[in-house]
């Protein structure tokens, strides 16, 4: 899959890419009302990959659902659609409205936005509000519903059971961790939010071993993420034991790449006379 936030609404990529070979779009996160994002510069790039603050900019529900999906429905791929929010009535009014249209596979949650009731706190810091949000959104959607979980958890095993009992189809990880990148001349933040979403190859090791740790926590499938540029990083989080994969930071710098993937992984399997991907999921040796 192309990960949330990387491949715009998958329309700019249609004339760069077979989406035949592509498992799933996954779109920008949709929230309930437009939203500008933050002001510029707001993406920095990185010794080992990028820094973005875009603040979740989008057309809306509304907008998404009348502009967007019509064209994406004729894409020869799935479309699983990621919902953001900043109070769980907002998860559940997106959700609500996307439920009444067709051509949408799943819904990806995106838990990494702060609540507004609770003071800001994060909902994937929480396992009371991970597990509420999970519970309010599962029994409403008429479609699988994936759970995207941040990195910048005490123990992200936990979190993944809480939402797994919750009611979640998947479990998505990693989000990005918070990065920062500075101007020493002017020593003031590249970013004009300051900080933003640091992602890429740089953190490949940490998102491996997190989805490994999840994988042996839960029965539900693991989608995993984080810095996967090639068919071997993908073969890895299979390994680690993710049922999928998304890309995201390389779409930005490639964007025939989640093709190229594809066709590497078949010649991977050939190469080991593996006759199923599904063979070498969760596979790892300890």
């Amino acid at each position: 899959m192309v990960a949330a936030g990387t491949f715009g609404y998958g329309l700019e990529f249609k004339e760069l890419i077979d989406f035949r070979q592509v498992g799933a779009i996954v779109t920008k996160s949709l929230t309930l009302e437009p939203r500008v994002g933050h002001d510029s510069p707001r993406i920095i790039e990185t010794a080992a990959g990028m820094i973005n603050a875009v603040g979740l900019a989008n057309i809306g529900v509304r907008g998404f659902i009348k502009e967007k999906l019509p064209q994406l429905i004729d894409l020869k791929t799935r479309i699983v659609v990621s919902v953001a929010g900043h109070s769980l009535d907002e998860y559940v009014k997106v959700i609500q409205a996307l439920n009444e249209c067709e051509g949408i596979s799943a819904y990806e949650i995106n838990i990494s936005c702060p609540n507004v009731k609770e003071g800001g706190l994060e909902f994937c810091q929480s396992p009371r509000l991970a597990a509420e949000i999970t519970k309010s959104v599962t029994q409403i959607a008429v479609r699988p519903c994936f759970i995207k979980l941040s990195p910048q958890v005490s123990d992200i095993a936990a979190i993944a059971k809480v939402i797994e009992e919750a009611g979640a189809g998947a479990i998505s990880l990693i989000n990005t961790f918070v990065g920062l990148a500075i101007d020493t001349k002017k020593r003031e933040p590249l970013l004009k939010p300051i900080t933003g979403g640091y992602s890429g190859p740089g953190i490949k090791p940490i998102a491996l071993a997190m989805v490994w740790k999840v994988a042996q926590a839960v029965k539900i499938p693991v989608i995993g993420m984080g810095g996967i540029s090639s068919a071997e990083d993908a073969v890895e989080f299979l390994i680690a034991g993710a049922t999928a994969v998304q890309i995201g930071t390389i779409n930005f710098f490639n964007p025939s790449a989640a093709q190229e993937i594809v066709s590497d992984l078949n010649l991977y399997c050939r190469k080991y006379q593996i006759e199923k991907i599904t063979q070498i999921i969760k596979s790892l040796k300890v």
